[in-house]
């Protein structure tokens, strides 16, 4: 796409930043909302808004080549990814939930669910490619020494059972014996045709005429059905009743797409190239050209100031300080606000020299009653007033909406009606770089003006006294440097309260190859979000709607991570203001993609994966001292190269409340040193903890709920989602979706199945053979069965389970408790209003007896 079509996403997306902030930043505060449903459908409104600006920009960023755009951009879209995570927190706490559903919403938008598609922005891994290839490569070099690993081994080793041992013995004979089979009906076809060509050489021959007939009788019928057939799978392709054929990777538009994406990418690296060097020549040529006539305006503005503050007082003025701002703050334009200010402390000052000396003693007793008094009632009335109001809903302060609504005023200011048609190539601006960098280069003169005026202050000074026969006075220097001493002895206690560096004598790197040998930092495969396959829930509304709490489709789960787990480790502006995150619990049944979903948080955000399983440090660094040191080592390297994922599997086993004797891994180990580290956490360290679990039944509720911030339930797959994994596992597979595989049937009778069972089935189907064969005989949905029927679905008593446990939770139980209140409120809200009403009328009624 063109320059153009960037620019106006780009506009499109600050079209709508400044319908929002208008709501945002009102003129007077909004009224608390006192019904909860209307408080989500309006906060859910903007964080749909929120989301289509989130698309628009990051497509604009990723592909507009202007680098001073970039930076304007860059801004904005870190506010919007962090006003999104504020509403999703203001949702969770409105619906005590963490999915949420907009079919109405997206309704009256006249919006599709891919409209509101959570993207993830490419810059997380694109400007940090350098720094994550040089990572890779230190990780493969120190993996290359360790040599193969015993995991490996291991599963080499492995012996093969009798029973499929007996199996594959099997298979080879009935394919044997097959081969023969079809060998022999081959000479007998063979034989036969021989016989009927030799009794046939002896039959009359027809005319010519006739048997041209009947070729083209065979030929025309042959031709128009093979014309229809094409017609039939062409309109069913176009109605989207069947899929595309795959084409090569080559003519793919998406692979055209791709291509384009790459080259202006290229070219944005050089343009950022060119504007940095722009910034550096342009600077030192202000210096050369402005610098000394700006040098001598500053001289001559500040001696005109001495001149006019000695006719007006008789004395020369103290020079500001630099922490003041210097000279800057002697010809700085005053705000109408602190005019006003001024101008009402000097109306006090003339006021209190008109007063007497005892009216003013009475006087302020008096106020200073008054006063007290009138406190006192201002207190009792809002206190009243807070008591009267029911408490409503108000949305928090927001972190990110001043930089929104900076960024906004950036673009109106500057880039919305800028004229941009001799600029095709999109190269930076050299008149705006001027504007910026001549206010540096006047503020570096201005220092070294200072320096000089301060000087010629002093001697004008000397000079005056000497005239005078005074001594100069020497008393404030001293007194500042003691505060001086004072503040730097305040800083050393508070880094004594730190906690103690026990690796101070080691660098990062020598730490970082030991917890690689060690297997504690691990590689992590390539996994894409996208790659976590999941539809739509489209009766989620529906059925919250009916009191019925929906179960989340894979899609929600996909949301909810990302915004948990990739948006605040992708930019460090957004991690530092946006709600707090240290920890997630991803729980479902076995096969629903936990850990896959802990590999994606890691290749989309470039983060480093830490492996705190029970199982894999069972046995590295023993002892209590052991532990400490560990812990240490993993936290540190962790902040130092961040982002960074400490992951921990089986997380229920940590807090389990019987360990069996036969368990040699000591799962509880991390019982007590774990909630510590978490709370050590600060918003400074882009650092996530995410555990799983498949059994979160088994352990002590209020220890997995107290470590984990987030708990987040994967269930087994809808029909929806199913009908999408089989159709994308079949073509990963090498598969061919044809008219003779019915995906619909498959997966309905596939319900209950988890994606890793279906991926299993798919691999057993789809070898190289069966792949071979494809073009002769379609692929049908009978053949999963098989494979699918020696493998056992996780029912339904199951995920019931899971979900029960979940209403244990500290946030199920929150859900369950405002149901119960809501239908209370209904009945006692009327009661409520007449209380109020009665109390008004009896106001009302004193106020007629005074009179």
């Amino acid at each position: 796409m063109s320059h153009d079509t960037y620019n106006t996403l780009w506009r499109q997306a600050h079209t709508t930043i400044t319908d929002l902030l208008e709501i945002e930043q009102p003129e007077e505060p909004p009224k608390p909302e006192r019904d909860r449903l209307t408080a989500f459908q309006n906060v859910a409104t903007m964080y749909v808004r929120y989301i289509q600006i989130f698309r628009k920009l990051e497509s604009s960023y990723d592909q507009i080549v202007h680098p001073q755009k970039r930076r304007v951009l860059r801004h904005v879209l870190d506010g919007t990814i962090g006003r999104i995570l504020e509403l999703k927190g203001e949702l969770t706490g409105l619906e005590f939930s963490e999915f949420h559903y907009f079919d109405d919403i997206l309704s009256d938008l006249k919006l599709t669910p891919n409209d509101i598609e959570m993207p993830i922005p490419k810059y997380f891994t694109l400007e940090r490619s350098k720094i994550l290839k040089d990572r890779e490569k230190l990780l493969g070099q120190i993996l290359a020494k360790l040599g193969p690993q015993d995991k490996d081994l291991k599963e080499e080793e492995k012996p093969m059972s009798l029973e499929e041992s007996i199996r594959i013995i099997q298979v080879h004979e009935r394919a044997r014996q097959g081969r023969l089979r079809a060998k022999f009906m081959r000479e007998i076809r063979m034989q036969e045709e021989r016989e009927r060509q030799a009794a046939n050489r002896g039959a009359p021959t027809i005319e010519p005429d006739t048997a041209a007939i009947r070729i083209q009788k065979v030929w025309k019928g042959f031709a128009q059905r093979k014309r229809t057939k094409r017609e039939r799978e062409e309109e069913m392709m176009f109605i989207g009743m069947t899929p595309i054929p795959s084409q090569p990777a080559k003519n793919t538009p998406q692979f055209l797409a791709t291509k384009t994406e790459s080259a202006r990418r290229v070219t944005q690296e050089e343009h950022e190239r060119e504007y940095q060097q722009a910034l550096v020549t342009i600077k030192e040529k202000l210096r050369e050209v402005e610098g000394p006539e700006m040098k001598e305006s500053m001289q001559d503005q500040i001696r005109q100031w001495f001149i006019e503050v000695r006719d007006a007082t008789g004395k020369f003025p103290d020079y500001p300080d630099e922490d003041e701002g210097g000279s800057a703050m002697i010809f700085k334009e005053k705000t109408p606000e602190e005019v006003e200010a001024e101008m009402a402390a000097k109306a006090e000052e003339k006021g209190k020299k008109k007063g007497k000396k005892g009216k003013k003693g009475k006087k302020s007793g008096k106020k200073d009653k008054k006063g007290k008094k009138g406190k006192k009632g201002k207190k009792g009335k809002k206190g009243g007033d807070d008591e009267e109001e029911e408490p409503g809903f108000k949305l928090a302060p927001s972190e990110f909406v001043p930089s929104l609504s900076e960024g906004n005023t950036q673009f109106q200011g500057v880039w919305k009606e800028r004229d941009e048609s001799d600029n095709f190539s999109q190269k930076h601006d050299a008149e705006l770089i001027k504007e910026e960098k001549r206010k540096e280069v006047e503020g570096e003169v201005r220092l070294q003006v200072d320096e000089l005026m301060r000087e010629e202050l002093k001697n004008l000074k000397a000079a005056v006294e000497r005239d005078k026969g005074k001594k100069g006075k020497k008393g404030k220097k001293s007194g500042k440097k003691k505060k001086k001493k004072g503040k730097k002895s305040g800083k050393k206690g508070k880094k004594g309260k730190k906690e103690k560096d026990l690796t101070a004598d080691r660098t990062i790197e020598s730490l970082y190859e030991e917890l690689v040998q060690e297997g504690i930092l691990v590689r992590c495969p390539k996994v894409h979000m996208s790659d976590y396959l999941g539809e739509y829930s489209y009766l989620g509304t529906t059925l919250r709607t009916a009191n019925i709490e929906p179960m989340p489709s894979l899609h929600d789960v996909r949301r909810v991570v990302t915004e948990y787990g990739i948006l605040p480790l992708g930019s460090q502006a957004v991690h530092e203001k946006a709600p707090l995150v240290k920890s997630l619990l991803l729980t479902g049944p076995r096969g629903t993609g936990k850990k896959m979903l802990v590999h994606a948080i890691c290749t989309e955000t470039g983060a480093n994966l830490f492996d705190l399983t029970c199982t894999n440090i069972a046995g590295k660094y023993p002892g209590k001292s052991g532990l400490s040191m560990m812990m240490h080592m993993v936290f540190k390297v962790a902040r130092q190269l961040q982002p960074s994922v400490i992951f921990i599997g089986d997380a229920e086993k940590t807090f389990l409340k019987k360990v069996p004797k036969t368990d040699p891994t000591d799962p509880k180990r991390l019982k007590k040193d774990l909630p510590k580290a978490i709370k050590g956490m600060k918003a400074e360290d882009r650092v996530v903890i995410v555990g799983t679990s498949r059994q979160p039944f088994d352990c002590e509720l209020k220890g997995l709920t107290g470590s984990y911030q987030k708990i987040i339930l994967i269930p087994r797959p809808d029909y929806a989602s199913r009908f999408l994994m089989w159709q994308s596992m079949i073509q990963k597979g090498q598969g061919i979706l044809t008219n003779h595989l019915d995906v619909s049937s498959l997966s309905k009778v596939t319900d209950g199945y988890t994606p890793a069972q279906m991926w299993t089935a798919v691999q057993q189907v789809l070898t190289d053979r069966r792949v071979q064969q494809l073009s002769k005989r379609p692929l049908t949905s009978v053949e999963f069965i098989s494979p699918l029927a020696r493998i056992d679905p996780i029912y339904k008593e199951e995920e019931e389970a899971f979900k029960s446990w979940n209403e244990k939770t500290p946030l199920g139980k929150k859900r369950a408790k405002a149901a119960k209140g809501d239908d209370e409120d209904d009945g006692g809200g009327k009661k409520g209003k007449k209380g109020k009403k009665g109390k008004k009328s009896g106001k009302k009624g004193k106020k007629k007896k005074k009179k």
